[in-house]
């Protein structure tokens, strides 16, 4: 009896020990609730990839010894203003409040531009305690923008809210660490745009257009002028690529073929196909065929409208459609 009673004593003093030793090496983190007001974005840089914006941010939690004043990061921010902060722990949590100013810097998708759709991305991290000690819980009640404040030029599909794991593969020279690896709480802000692409895409396209549309007159002008055939077209081609120029100094470099690349293409070969044609078209007046050159120039003028206009309809469909 005395030896079962020793060995029940002796069994739960090792569970003790083992649930304890486990408690200790794998303790739970704090939570902190944050959640997010946006009331502006504004000053989109398209060419510098950055936009500014403004912001209420707020955080609860108990752990007196966050200071997130200080150690708040926004990873992706340019620069941040804090213009104003309250705190507040009369009910035994402690409640931060800040407004913030910051100028973000985003990746861009040019492809479809400007039939594009954008995602202007924040995340907020705590340089002062990786996601062993604390994990951020996103406020999802209420609004996360204001919906009457104004973003020229664009209209906004979604705001989405999420909280996850930023790993870094490196210790930041803490020598105790096995893995040169940190891993940090994230809360992250997804805000989906489209651009209103109606009036840019004309104010952008209508001279290229317009000089497809002086090249495309000169099937029209008579076999007596070839001299103003040829200058007309030659003096398309220029306007388009001077036009594409303009445009991609506007733009952030890209390796990709976007839209603009494309529509630019298209036309400059329209336009080719058209100082080939009339090239064509002067051989047959040379050899005194000026009935068949009439009729080849009908033809030509014809076949190159169709197919300029169905293949720039075509690709513009589907770049308003591959958002």
């Amino acid at each position: 009896m005395k030896r079962n009673f020793i060995l029940k004593s002796f069994s739960l003093i090792i569970f003790s020990v083992v649930y304890f030793a486990a408690n200790a090496q794998d303790p739970k983190p704090d939570t902190v609730s944050i959640g997010i007001y946006i009331t502006s974005i504004h000053d989109i840089d398209f060419k510098q990839k950055e936009y500014s914006v403004n912001f209420w941010i707020w955080l609860k939690y108990k752990n007196k010894d966050f200071d997130f004043y200080n150690n708040l990061e926004i990873p992706q921010a340019k620069n941040v203003t804090k213009s104003f902060v309250t705190v507040d722990s009369s009910d035994g949590m402690i409640n931060m409040q800040m407004k913030l100013q910051c100028v973000m810097k985003d990746s861009w998708r040019i492809n479809n531009f400007p039939f594009d759709r954008q995602s202007l991305r924040i995340a907020f991290e705590n340089s002062q305690y990786d996601s062993r000690s604390m994990v951020f819980v996103a406020d999802t009640v209420g609004q996360h923008y204001d919906s009457r404040f104004t973003l020229r030029g664009w209209s906004i599909d979604s705001c989405l809210l999420s909280t996850g794991i930023k790993t870094y593969e490196t210790g930041f020279g803490d020598k105790e660490l096995a893995k040169p690896r940190t891993e940090y709480s994230s809360f992250r802000i997804r805000l989906v745009v489209s651009r209103e692409a109606s009036g840019l895409f004309w104010k952008m396209f209508l001279g290229m257009y317009l000089a497809f549309l002086i090249s495309y007159v000169c099937f029209y002008i008579h076999a007596d002028g070839m001299d103003s055939r040829f200058g007309l077209t030659v003096g398309a081609l220029f306007a388009v690529i001077g036009n594409k120029y303009i445009i991609d100094s506007a733009l952030p470099e890209s390796s990709s073929f976007t839209l603009v690349d494309l529509l630019h293409g298209v036309t400059l070969f329209f336009i080719f196909t058209t100082i080939a044609a009339n090239a064509y078209s002067l051989n047959l007046i040379k050899k005194n065929k000026i009935e068949k050159a009439y009729k080849f120039d009908v033809a030509a003028s014809l076949v190159v409208l169709i197919l300029y206009v169905v293949s720039n309809v075509w690709f513009i469909w589907q770049a308003s459609k591959g958002n």
